[in-house]
């Protein structure tokens, strides 16, 4: 293709034709290992008096977000058309990479790709560009990402435990994602005592679940303890976010726990 027909494309044609391929040569896989147009904030939510609605023209999403396993990203990639310039995209990239907390972002127009690398070695440069044959593998990446928040080889099996999947190709948000991460990280170093805050309506009893059930599965946790202050909420999990664990779980209720100064 010459370069007056590559430039009549539009971006999704760029990304069909040159990017996609490119990254999966590099031995990433398109079904596990990279999203499309991944949403990341959905756009800020505008108040008039009585009356909201959200500005979805001011949402944020990547054109390509790179996993290493399901809910664990570890670069960004950012496409543009052939009529900008190979790294026109890279701030909006790393803008994302710093939304997800990972050390790779990149951009391309289908020519090339400009790349920025958070954890370069010493005397290696932090932003660079290279040919499309050239995108890094799975591997490479990953090595970045462990260096990057510092997770050792052997803390690595229990950070790539899977995430509960239902079939219904629901996945983590990218805070979820994140908290959900982190926590897994602190427990792979030995840390035993942690808190999680999250705001209302930000799905803390799906992000619970997703960390009991990676622990579970994983081994590190025999029985745990999930508290609430109402029956009709510790029904609703049994039911919804938590019914995978199935015959494993029970309800506790109407126990009393006796304390010198207080009882329940």
């Amino acid at each position: 293709m010459d370069t007056k027909e590559k430039k009549q494309l539009s971006e999704i044609d760029i990304c069909d034709l040159f990017i996609t391929p490119a990254i999966k040569d590099a031995g990433w896989d398109q079904i596990t290992q990279i999203r499309r147009e991944v949403t990341l904030t959905p756009g800020p939510v505008i108040v008039r008096g009585n009356l909201s609605s959200r500005n979805k023209k001011k949402k944020k999403f990547a054109d390509y977000v790179l996993l290493r396993e399901q809910g664990v990203p570890i670069a960004i990639v950012e496409a543009k058309d052939n009529n900008h310039t190979i790294s026109h995209g890279m701030q909006q990239a790393l803008g994302y990479a710093d939304i997800l907390q990972v050390p790779c972002a990149f951009s391309s127009n289908g020519d090339a790709f400009a790349s920025h690398n958070k954890v370069a070695a010493p005397g290696d440069d932090i932003e660079c560009e290279f040919p499309l044959e050239s995108f890094p593998s799975p591997a490479e990446l990953w090595q970045r990402y462990k260096t990057y928040r510092n997770i050792k080889d052997d803390e690595e099996a229990l950070i790539l435990e899977p995430y509960h999947q239902d079939g219904s190709g629901k996945t983590p948000r990218y805070y979820q994602s994140e908290a959900i991460n982190r926590t897994m990280e602190a427990v792979a170093k030995g840390q035993k005592r942690l808190l999680l805050v999250m705001a209302t309506g930000t799905g803390k009893t799906y992000t619970t679940f997703q960390i009991i059930w990676r622990l579970w599965k994983a081994k590190k946790a025999k029985r745990i303890l999930f508290l609430v202050d109402r029956n009709i909420l510790a029904d609703q999990t049994l039911v919804n976010d938590f019914k995978p664990f199935g015959s494993v779980m029970s309800k506790i209720k109407n126990r009393k726990i006796r304390h010198p100064d207080l009882e329940y």
